[in-house]
């Protein structure tokens, strides 16, 4: 039997999260980069002063975490489960009118959501992934109610073969592998370690590039050639 959350303790995180500043923040921290409170304050529209608390509050609530370094404080989402709990509230945002995708373009066809592939390319790719077997079904669910995966022996051989370590990967404290719904998308894109695992290499291999001022990715000429070559998903250079 599933153990029932503390009531006040999800009403505080929701409070923390429903202030229309803070929502700013957060969003503003999906793409996995941390800022300074300054940049927040710009992002939130209010005074640095008033940034402050704000972090504060979502420091206290684990929304956020903080680094010093020199004289400086960098904040950044605190791991993968805010992330993938921001994701599914804009999918219930969303889900309040009749679905109509209004994305801008690119962001549509290819972004991070925090540390993994989403939009229509990351959508493809998991659509692939499955009908291609590699991916089974794991032994736990996802905090944002996902289903999870796990590897079958073909699944294990394609992921080495780009050069993940798969022991490694699942080592990790964090869900190995598991469905992230996309919020443009209104279907799975793969997220969890191998989902970030599997963007890594698509940026260190150049399948990919990111986009300097936004949560973009550009698929490259090559990447196009090797998501074709390896997993069959094929990408229009007019939407890349």
């Amino acid at each position: 039997m599933p153990v029932e959350p503390d009531g006040a303790a999800v009403a505080a995180i929701a409070a923390a999260i429903g202030e229309p500043a803070r929502a700013r923040m957060l969003y503003c921290l999906v793409d996995g980069h941390a800022r300074t409170s300054t940049e927040l304050a710009v992002v939130a529209g209010v005074a640095p002063s008033t940034a402050s608390v704000h972090l504060q509050r979502l420091t206290t609530e684990r929304l956020v975490k903080v680094l010093a370094q020199g004289r400086h404080r960098y904040y950044s989402l605190d791991g993968t489960t805010v992330a993938d709990a921001l994701e599914a509230l804009s999918v219930l945002a969303g889900g309040r009118h009749t679905f109509a995708p209004h994305t801008p373009h690119r962001l549509r066809a290819a972004r991070t959501c925090y540390d993994h592939i989403a939009g229509t390319l990351g959508v493809s790719l998991h659509d692939r992934f499955k009908t291609l077997g590699w991916l089974t079904a794991g032994a736990d669910g996802g905090a944002a109610g996902g289903a999870a995966y796990d590897l079958s022996a073909g699944g294990r051989k394609a992921f080495a073969s780009l050069g993940i370590d798969i022991d490694g990967t699942r080592a990790l404290r964090r869900r190995f592998a598991g469905a992230c719904l996309d919020w443009s998308e209104r279907r799975p894109h793969l997220g969890g370690a191998l989902g970030a695992a599997l963007l890594d290499v698509a940026l260190k291999k150049k399948w990919v590039t990111r986009d300097r001022d936004s949560r973009a990715l550009s698929v490259t000429s090559l990447g196009r050639r090797e998501l074709h070559t390896r997993f069959g998903v094929q990408v229009d250079a007019a939407r890349a």
